[in-house]
């Protein structure tokens, strides 16, 4: 739903504020006053082509900003999360805001996010839907019909066709995406290459980086580590005058003195403890000094094998064992690909033949619902004064796809003896109107669209058809938010809200004379008057007041 739009430097408006509310908004003014500078600032939040002409004379900029309130379209919400960073909140609120500068450039934002118009495009489908004589969105482009009919099919016969159609087509692409990526594998020669990345990482496998930068680091030093150790072991224990032969002094004089003060023992004991662990740690820096031994060639291989190491895990990562299983499993499978393909056409032979069978049931389904749509739309027609009218849901063969095996399109001939054609093709902006509004009709609780827009819905009518445009607009809006552009007293006076346009030739702080449109919401007394206007009335009296309250009831 279309909750709010700002529109500044536009065309004739330099700036106007407006707050829709859901059901039936009209738009009423007399004619050039603005009303159709709305749609095009509505398009170009769509994602339209902003032309540089819009931009008011003398400004640099257009701006438009909408805010739509998304509740309970968890499509679209979807949409925009996928623009947003990760993590990034999302309400049920977005703010699309488009800018057009003078020169011709444009830039587009969603939340204050900038995006490009396509990623705009693919976040207005499904908000907003206007039709006019120039303009004709959702309805008139063929790729929706198919889902209209579906929504329209399943209000009169619940099913699980659709459903089942999608699930039978994701299984059937599962098992073709294995069956390509094992053919692929196999014609390009996979198994040996996967051997010999296994080949490389096995020669660097079971030698740990940091055991192997230690091993190095032993042997690129070893001079100065043997000195150090020949140091440390001669003055612990093996040199005449060695720590461990200090201590054997200490030892007898303590020994002397325990016999005096037996207290002393505990002391000669810890002594003793610590000769032991002293002399021992002695023999053991022997040990160590006798490994260090300068080998250049022993060097030259640990270094060639520690690089390789880090190369191989810059190229799969730091869990290089992991990577080996993983490729010795895929070798194991690819050693058996023979039997493996015979398996997945298997596979994919009876996907394929469940997902043509659900296609079948429900192509047959759709005809079946394509008749009583057509027939439904036609009677629409018929009350909205084009009873020569007739409307042709056209069920045709495609291409098996997600959607199943059809390709749906709606068909009108709008006169008698002429043959049906699409849509798009209907010349008549009034008809076109006309026949999108008794498809939208016909399709209230089932489109997915929240916001309805007709500009020129009521051309070339009056009387009785006009007050049947009306009713047919309040019946669509009772499930969707619906914008009116009409001229007709029987169309205005059935809006839950009503907004009248004006303009107005202003003198500028300049002096120079400049025209400016308005928009505003009419108060209960100020729509009488209005509606009265449009009845026709060159001075609004107290008979034309009465009419009006009438029709207003």
């Amino acid at each position: 739903m279309l909750s709010f739009l700002r529109v500044r430097q536009l065309a004739i408006i330099t700036e106007l504020e407006v707050t829709f509310a859901p059901g039936l908004n009209v738009l009423t003014g007399e004619t050039g006053a603005g009303k159709s500078i709305l749609v095009a600032a509505l398009q170009l939040v769509l994602g339209g082509r902003g032309k540089p002409q819009l931009v008011r004379t003398g400004a640099d900029r257009a701006e438009v900003e909408a805010l739509f309130d998304l509740t309970g379209d968890e499509d679209a919400i979807g949409r925009v999360r996928e623009l947003l960073a990760p993590g990034e909140e999302l309400g049920t609120e977005v703010i699309v805001r488009r800018v057009l500068e003078s020169s011709g450039r444009s830039r587009a934002y969603v939340n204050g996010r900038l995006t490009t118009l396509a990623q705009l495009g693919v976040i207005a489908r499904g908000l907003v839907d206007i039709s006019s004589q120039h303009e004709h969105h959702t309805l008139v482009d063929s790729a929706t019909h198919i889902h209209y009919l579906d929504a329209f099919m399943a209000g009169l016969s619940p099913g699980r066709h659709v459903e089942e159609m999608r699930a039978a087509w994701a299984a059937l692409s599962v098992v073709e995406g294995r069956l390509t990526t094992l053919r692929r594998a196999v014609s390009e020669g996979r198994g040996d290459f996967l051997r010999f990345q296994l080949a490389e990482l096995e020669r660097v496998l079971g030698a740990d980086d940091e055991d192997l930068e230690t091993d190095i680091a032993r042997l690129r030093h070893a001079d100065r580590l043997g000195a150090s150790l020949d140091r440390a072991e001669s003055m612990l224990w093996s040199a005449d005058r060695s720590v461990t032969s200090g201590l054997s002094g200490v030892l007898r004089d303590l020994a002397q003195a325990s016999e005096i003060d037996p207290s002393v023992r505990a002391v000669q004991e810890r002594v003793e403890a610590a000769q032991a662990e002293l002399e021992d740690a002695g023999r053991e820096l022997g040990r160590l000094r006798r490994s260090v031994r300068s080998d250049p060639a022993r060097l030259l291989e640990l270094e060639e094998r520690l690089h390789e190491r880090k190369r191989l895990s810059r190229r799969h990562g730091d869990d290089l064992a992991g990577v080996a299983r993983a490729f010795h499993a895929e070798i194991a499978t690819l050693d058996g690909a023979e039997q493996a393909l015979v398996d997945l056409e298997a596979e994919r032979a009876t996907a394929w033949e469940r997902a043509s069978r659900v296609a079948s049931e429900l192509s047959a389904s759709r005809r079946l619902a394509a008749v009583s749509l057509g027939d439904a739309i036609s009677a629409e027609l018929a009350s909205l004064g084009m009873g020569e009218a007739r409307v042709d849901v056209a069920v045709a063969e495609a291409g098996l796809g997600a959607l199943g095996q059809d390709r749906v399109e709606y068909l009108i001939a709008t006169n008698r003896g002429e043959p049906p054609r699409p849509l798009a093709q209907v010349a008549s902006g009034g008809e076109l109107s006309r026949s999108l509004l008794a498809v939208k009709r016909v399709l209230a609780a089932a489109g997915p669209v929240g916001l309805y827009v007709f500009d020129e819905v009521d051309s070339g009518v009056g009387g009785a058809i006009a007050d049947a445009i009306g009713r047919k607009l309040v019946e669509v809006a009772r499930h969707h938010q619906v914008l009116c552009i009409t001229h007709l007293p029987q169309i205005a006076s059935r809006g839950r809200d009503h907004f009248h346009v004006q303009k107005a030739v202003v003198q500028e702080p300049d002096g120079e004379m400049r025209t400016h449109s308005r928009i505003r919401r009419l108060s209960d007394a100020e729509r009488v008057d209005e509606v009265a206007r449009m009845l026709g009335a060159a001075t609004v009296t107290d008979t034309t007041r009465a009419a009006a309250r009438e029709l207003l009831g």
